[in-house]
């Protein structure tokens, strides 16, 4: 197990050169045009991020977070990851693959978010992987109860050292140092230099704003590094105003990390959440139609539960915008839940065909 500090950054970016980081991918992800779907929407030139493509069984958005959640994990030697998530959570899946990679086992904490018995959503997907990977799972039976999700996995970590075990824990609830967002600050870091290299002036970025470490240190980095590029959180957890708060929670939680000062104001907190409901993981009729375009126009994959609801927003902005302006999408990954999903899928595919 092997920590890499190595990196250079910025010195706008405080201490993050001597924060543990363990390199889970290698290069920068591309940044990609979307030409169709530019002219299927006739507004705003379209791009994506290929975040998608991080690797770690499947990869996505969580294999930069984890580059710091593990990099911390090896720094005390841990030999056993401990998070919680939703029964089809990508950052598990992922959680128990960057623990593979590094010969760690992991234990998953599967709560209760989503309303459904369905075999596809209980047993496939994310939940497939993480099996094949060999995570040991448990569940939690209150998928709106964050802390005492973190007591229960605190319960399972004291078992588990006991048994001779040194656990670590990746935290769910709000009030402990956001890691995780670190890996977004450094991404603010990569596509400021792309957009430099491919001479490419965006004026909007579009992400789904979950647990919030994706959003905020985006939007952190990008201020740090003086850059006023706005970024619209697409909610997918819980309302814009509920997600202020934890969007500008974690920023000053990512400034205490890094020993500077947030340059985050209020006004650059953007929040959208009309595509929200019926709620997490639950998708409504403009997603469901956003996953099949992304499909058909660009060959992306999208998930109902983050990316698609993202995409659906994007869709509804880049039509009224002005031609002359660039938009990115951050394409966050969660490509197995399109199985977990395939039953509500396939109904609104055979819907749109029957038109």
């Amino acid at each position: 197990m092997t920590t890499s500090t190595g990196t250079t950054f910025p010195a706008a970016l405080g201490r993050l050169d001597s924060i543990p980081r363990t390199r889970l991918f290698a290069g920068k992800m591309p940044v990609e045009s979307m030409p169709i779907l530019t002219e299927h929407c006739a507004g705003a030139r379209l791009f994506v991020k290929r975040d998608d493509c991080t690797g770690l069984a499947f990869g996505g958005n969580k294999t930069r977070q984890l580059e710091f959640y593990l990099g911390e994990a090896c720094a005390q030697r841990a030999d056993t990851i401990l998070i919680t998530g939703a029964v089809q959570s990508n950052f598990v899946r992922m959680a128990a693959a960057g623990a593979r990679r590094l010969g760690m086992e992991c234990h998953i904490q599967q709560e209760e978010r989503v309303a459904t018995e369905s075999p596809h959503y209980r047993q496939s997907g994310n939940v497939l992987v993480s099996k094949l990977l060999g995570a040991t799972l448990h569940s939690y039976p209150d998928g709106e109860d964050e802390t005492g999700a973190d007591r229960q996995l605190t319960q399972i970590s004291a078992q588990l050292r006991a048994a001779g075990k040194i656990p670590y824990i990746i935290p769910l609830a709000p009030g402990h140092p956001p890691l995780g967002a670190l890996g977004y600050v450094v991404a603010a870091h990569e596509l400021l230099g792309q957009f430099d290299e491919m001479r490419l002036n965006v004026g909007e970025i579009i992400v789904g704003s979950g647990s919030g470490a994706t959003h905020a240190g985006l939007l952190f980095g990008f201020r740090a590094l003086g850059s006023a590029i706005a970024v619209t959180g697409v909610c997918v957890r819980r309302d814009a105003e509920l997600q202020r708060a934890r969007i500008s929670a974690t920023c000053e939680g990512i400034a205490a990390l890094l020993e500077i000062e947030s340059r985050v104001s209020n006004d650059d907190i953007f929040l959208v959440d009309e595509f929200l409901a019926p709620g997490y993981g639950v998708p409504n009729p403009a997603t469901l139609d956003a996953i099949v375009l992304g499909a058909q126009t660009e060959g992306l994959m999208l998930d109902p539960v983050y990316t698609g609801k993202a995409f659906a927003a994007m869709i509804a902005r880049a039509g009224s915008a002005s031609k002359n302006t660039a938009m990115m999408f951050v394409h966050t990954g969660g490509s197995p839940a399109l199985f977990a999903y395939q039953d509500v899928l396939q109904q609104r595919l055979e819907g749109l065909n029957a038109h």
